[in-house]
């Protein structure tokens, strides 16, 4: 990917960011999150990890998103939307935000093997003699042997079914809670 992409991209996926933290109105902070969601697909796809990069858009920008829109709907938000501004908050987190940087910036100048490609990482860890032996991301995907998506289906589906439809029934029962409480509210209003 050229640099002038990754720039791009990066910028989206930060600008949106902070889209969702600035943002009064809960639905413009969802849809921020939305593109925010997408530039970091961008950038995922840019690393040749097209799985994760599709995932993010299929399941966080679409799915996931969706439902909170929903849940957002069927809130409240015009009582939120008045409050005054706490300064002293945004303060703190803006600080908080500047020794987060510095502090990332601090590890990732003394990782070494940070400032190698990752495309030309060595997919296995091990000590070995000879690091031309290991294969890269780049060569399993030109072979066409890198077993991204069989691999991760495999063991969804087979070690951690359970695990699935417990994530499944708590989005359901977390939507289903946040209607109830919605109608509960209405029914209050109205009487």
């Amino acid at each position: 990917m050229p640099s002038v992409l990754f720039y791009l991209f990066a910028a989206i996926t930060l600008l949106f960011g902070v889209g969702v933290v600035v943002a009064r109105n809960p639905v413009a902070s969802a849809l921020s999150l939305v593109c925010s969601f997408t530039g970091l697909a961008a950038l995922f796809i840019s690393l040749d990890a097209y799985f994760i990069g599709t995932l993010q858009i299929l399941v966080y920008a679409g799915a996931v998103m969706v439902l909170f829109l929903f849940i957002i709907m069927l809130l409240d938000i015009k009582a939120v939307e008045g409050r005054p501004t706490n300064y002293a908050t945004a303060v703190g987190g803006l600080l908080l935000a500047v020794l987060f940087t510095i502090q990332i910036a601090m590890v990732l100048g003394g990782f070494k093997e940070g400032r190698i490609a990752l495309a030309d990482q060595p997919l296995k860890m091990e000590a070995t003699a000879s690091k031309a032996t290991l294969n890269t991301i780049k060569d399993e995907l030109a072979e066409g042997t890198l077993p991204d998506a069989k691999l991760m289906g495999f063991t969804l589906f087979d070690k951690y079914p359970f695990q699935l439809q417990v994530v499944g029934l708590l989005l359901l029962a977390g939507t289903v809670g946040v209607v109830v409480l919605s109608k509960r509210d209405r029914k209050e209003e109205v009487s």
